[in-house]
This record gives C-alpha cells, sequence and structure tokens, in this order.
C-alpha cells in the first residue's frame, strides 16, 4: 500500500506539472483539453463503473469522447473555459459528496471513515468527525467559488497557477491543519497513516 501511494503522489504531480505546462504554454491548444481534462473524465468515468452508476458512468465517457471529437474537428468550447468547468466542477462535486453524508440519517464521510481506521468512536470523536465532514465541504464549495471569481477577475496565468498549484496546496494545509488538531484535541485518536486512510476507503465505498 505504502509503494502504491507514493506511485499515486508521483503520478498527481507529474499530472499537475503537465498540465500546467500546457495550460500556459498553448492555452488555445484544442488536443490540450483532452490531455488535461481526460484523465479526469477517465478516472471518473470508471469509478462510477465500479460503484455501479451507469449513468454517470456513461455520461463521464460521453463526454470524454465529445472533447475528443471536438479537438479534431477544431472550434467548439473554449479551451480555457473547460479548465474552469473541470476545476469548479471538481471541487462542487465534492462539496456535494460531503455534504449528502451531513443529513439526518446518514454516517458523515470522515466519521465513516474513522471508523474504519481506529474501529470504535467514542461521542465526542463522532462529533468532532461529523465537523471535521462540514468543514471539508464548505472547503471545496469555497474553492470552487474562488476559481470561478479569479477566472474572471485575473488574468489566465494567475488562474491556472491557482488551480495548478495553489488548489493542492491548500489541500495539504487542509490535511496538515486537521491533522495537528485532532490530535491536539482528542489525543485517544491512535495515529493512522495516509495509506491506511486510503485502505480504509477503498475497501468498501462511501456512499452518501
Amino acid at each position: 500500500m505504502r509503494g502504491r501511494t507514493v506511485l499515486v503522489g508521483l503520478c498527481a504531480v507529474a499530472y499537475v506539472v503537465a498540465c500546467h505546462w500546457l495550460m500556459t504554454r498553448a492555452p488555445a491548444a484544442p488536443w490540450n483539453a483532452v490531455v488535461v481534462v481526460g484523465p479526469m473524465l477517465g478516472l471518473l468515468a470508471l469509478h462510477a463503473w465500479r460503484r455501479r452508476q451507469r449513468f454517470v458512468a456513461t455520461l463521464c465517457a460521453a463526454a470524454l469522447a465529445g472533447l475528443v471529437v471536438q479537438a479534431w474537428r477544431g472550434g467548439g468550447i473554449a479551451p480555457s473555459l473547460l479548465y474552469l468547468a473541470q476545476h469548479a466542477a471538481i471541487h462542487l462535486g465534492l462539496a456535494l459528496l460531503f455534504a449528502l453524508t451531513l443529513r439526518s440519517g446518514q454516517e458523515p464521510m470522515i466519521t465513516a471513515l474513522a471508523r474504519r481506521v481506529h474501529g470504535g468512536l467514542t461521542p465526542a470523536m463522532e462529533a468532532y468527525t461529523r465537523r471535521v465532514t462540514l468543514a471539508w465541504a464548505i472547503y471545496f464549495a469555497a474553492m470552487a467559488c474562488a476559481s470561478v471569481l479569479l477566472f474572471i477577475a485575473v488574468p489566465f496565468d494567475i488562474w491556472a497557477a491557482f488551480a495548478n498549484l495553489g488548489t493542492p496546496l491548500a489541500m495539504v494545509v487542509m490535511f496538515v491543519g486537521e491533522y495537528l488538531l485532532r490530535y491536539r484535541l482528542h489525543p485517544e485518536f491512535e495515529r493512522a497513516t495516509l495509506s491506511a486512510a486510503m485502505h480504509a476507503y477503498t475497501r468498501r465505498d462511501v456512499s452518501p
């Protein structure tokens, strides 16, 4: 699992660097949108298919096919708008995913993950993980709004730096900040690695 985590991390870094280079060096090139947006659509389609969400999988696959056709024929939606749509939609989707688990009768996303990693949780730990789930939902929604506002207000190169470099850095800050706060407020939590959390998630899908 540790080797897989390192590999995924290296692939993610390579993807981010490649995306930023393509966006800033040739932002209007039609095939760039396929390279930048295509992998995410493909992964979403595969994930949805494995979860038997056939409609979502088909929709993502159709969107990917549409990108390829648009690049081949030329014209269509401006690549910069596709980059914005990808960035904002991913964050809005994650915000919705986390928020839906906060509904009455549902187990919050972070609570479910913590239970799989740590086993039984005290009422205080459950309350804390619920608040963390809410914090992540707000964070993702705020990032989506910031993305749209920056896209409108600043040059594209600045938005690209925010999307490709600022986004992963902000997520790291959220992870590290929550990690430090968690063990300060609730030292009863056993120490857990990122690999353990990923394994807990992949053992069984968390459904809203």
